[in-house]
C-alpha cells in the first residue's frame, strides 16, 4: 500500500517509442488509480497525451541532454519540483537524466530508485562509473535476470539491493478478442497487403536501427529465395527516427538480396496488436542482446509465435520449439533454416504454438503484475528510509 500522499517523480528522457517510455507511462498510470500523484520529468514527445490522458502530468525539461551544465541546470529544476510537488520517490529510467535526479534526491533527501532497462557494457572504468549512476540509490530495478545478472557483474552491489521486475504488457489493449477486423484490414490496405495474399507473413517490429537486424533478414530471406522459397513476407514495422541512411542501407540489402516482393517496410504504426494479428508470426533477430525484448512478449500476448535471437532477455521469454524458435544471433544460415521451419510447419501448427505463447506470456507478463512489483518496491523503500 501507497501512502495517502505519494508522489512519484520518473524521470526519462522522452517520450515516443520504446520500453522505458511505455513502462512509464503504465507505473504513472497505476499509481494514479492507487490514489496518488505521477509526475515525469522529460523532454515529452508522442506519448504526452497518453501520459496525461491517463491522469499522470508532464514537467518538460532537457533531462535528455549530456551536457554537464544542462544536466547541473535539471538538477536545480528537479529539486524546485520535488519541494513544490512533495516527491515520495524519484525513479530515473536512463544513465544521463539520472545524475540530475540523483543529485535532486541527494539534496532533498528524496529517496532514488532506478531501472536498467538495457544492459549498459563498459570498456573503461569510466563508463563504468558513468553506467553505476543507476545502483546509486535505495534500489535498482532490472527488467530481466539477464539484466540483474548483468548488473551483478559489473558493479558492487548487494544482491539484496536489486529486484528483477519483468515488463508488462496491457492485456487489454494487446487482447486479440478486442482487435475488430476493420482494423486488421486498415492495415492490410495501408502497406498493401492483399487480404487473399496466402503468404506467411512475419512481423519484424521495433525502431530502425543496426542492432535489430533488418539487414540479417534481408540476406537471410534471399536465401529462401534462392532456393525457390517465395511463400513468404516479412513486415517491418518501425520507424527510422531520422536515420535515413540506415534505412537506404536497409532498402538496398532487400534490393540485393532480390526479395523487394517479399520484404517491405512500412513505417511507424500506432495500431500493434492489429500489426501483429496482419502476421502468422513475429521475428526478433537482434544483432546485440537486449535486456528484456518487449517485441518478443508483446506478439506472444497476441496469439503469435516468435522467432528470436538466442541471447538476452529473449532467453526466458521464447521457450523454444513451444512458443517459438531462438535462433543463433547473427547467423545467416541459421536464420535462413528457422524461417523455412516456420514456413514448413504451416498456419495450423504456427497458431498452435501461438495460443501456448498467448497463455504463457499472459500469466508472466501482465502489466498489472508489473505495476503491482513496482509499487511494492516502493512501498519496500519507503519503509526502510521510515
Amino acid at each position: 500500500m501507497l501512502p495517502p500522499d505519494f508522489t512519484l517523480l520518473q524521470v526519462v528522457p522522452e517520450l515516443e517509442t520504446g520500453g522505458a517510455e511505455q513502462t512509464t507511462i503504465d507505473v504513472a498510470h497505476a499509481v494514479v488509480r492507487a490514489g496518488g500523484k505521477a509526475l515525469v520529468a522529460t523532454r515529452g514527445g508522442r506519448m504526452t497525451a497518453r501520459l496525461e490522458s491517463d491522469g499522470g502530468r508532464l514537467a518538460q525539461m532537457p533531462v535528455q541532454s549530456k551536457n554537464p551544465l544542462v544536466m547541473l541546470g535539471n538538477a536545480a529544476r528537479l529539486v524546485d519540483l520535488i519541494h513544490r510537488e512533495k516527491v515520495s520517490i524519484i525513479h530515473a529510467r536512463s544513465r544521463a537524466p539520472a545524475f540530475s535526479a540523483l543529485w535532486a534526491a541527494q539534496t532533498t533527501k528524496t529517496p532514488f530508485v532506478a531501472t536498467y532497462h538495457g544492459v549498459y557494457n563498459a570498456q573503461s572504468r569510466l563508463k563504468r562509473w558513468y553506467n553505476a549512476v543507476m545502483t546509486r540509490g535505495d534500489l535498482v530495478i532490472a527488467n530481466s535476470d539477464y539484466t540483474r545478472d548483468h548488473v551483478l557483474g559489473q558493479h558492487k552491489v548487494p544482491p539484496e539491493k536489486i529486484v528483477t521486475i519483468p515488463r508488462g504488457v496491457d492485456l487489454e489493449r494487446f487482447n486479440p478478442a478486442w482487435v475488430t477486423p476493420d482494423r486488421v484490414d486498415a492495415l492490410r490496405g495501408a502497406w498493401g497487403v492483399d487480404p487473399d495474399d496466402r503468404r506467411i507473413k512475419f512481423v519484424l517490429a521495433g525502431r530502425m536501427t543496426r542492432i535489430k537486424g533488418h539487414l540479417l533478414i534481408a540476406e537471410a530471406a534471399g536465401r529462401l529465395k534462392a532456393e525457390g522459397r517465395d511463400d513468404f513476407m516479412v513486415l517491418i514495422v518501425g520507424d527510422d527516427r531520422g536515420n535515413t541512411d540506415y534505412r537506404a542501407e536497409v532498402e538496398a540489402a532487400i534490393a540485393k538480396a532480390g526479395v523487394t516482393d517479399e520484404i517491405r517496410l512500412v513505417g511507424h504504426c500506432d495500431d500493434m496488436p492489429a500489426a501483429y494479428m496482419v502476421g502468422d508470426a513475429a521475428m526478433l533477430p537482434t544483432t546485440k542482446p537486449e535486456s528484456f525484448g518487449r517485441t518478443a512478449v508483446e506478439p506472444q500476448v497476441m496469439g503469435r509465435p516468435v522467432l528470436a535471437s538466442d541471447h538476452g532477455g529473449t532467453t526466458e521469454t521464447v521457450v523454444n520449439g513451444e512458443t517459438g524458435w531462438l535462433v543463433a544471433p547473427g547467423d545467416v544460415a541459421a536464420w535462413a533454416s528457422a524461417l523455412g521451419r516456420a514456413l514448413h510447419a504451416g498456419r495450423t501448427r504456427l497458431s498452435a504454438m501461438g495460443q501456448t505463447a498467448a497463455n504463457r506470456a499472459r500469466r508472466l507478463y501482465s502489466v498489472d503484475a508489473m505495476c503491482d512489483a513496482t509499487l511494492a518496491a516502493y512501498g519496500r523503500v519507503l519503509e526502510a528510509r521510515a
